[in-house]
């Protein structure tokens, strides 16, 4: 079973409402993984706009 992801900020989800937004509409087709770990030293964090560590899917289908 695919994982499902928030369809605003893109975080990885196993709740019914996203910690990071609290949006409630997910998203169950994507295409790669992004894990942050420290957004502030990350420049893969600074140039995609993450500002929270977390699993974020590249790709929303």
């Amino acid at each position: 079973m695919k994982r499902k992801a928030c369809k605003r900020c893109k975080l990885f989800v196993e709740e019914e409402t996203c910690p990071l937004c609290k949006g409630n509409q997910f998203i169950l087709n994507w295409r790669g993984r992004l894990t942050i770990l420290n957004p502030t030293k990350s420049m893969i964090a600074q140039k995609t706009g993450h500002q929270a560590a977390g699993e974020y899917t590249i790709k929303a289908e």
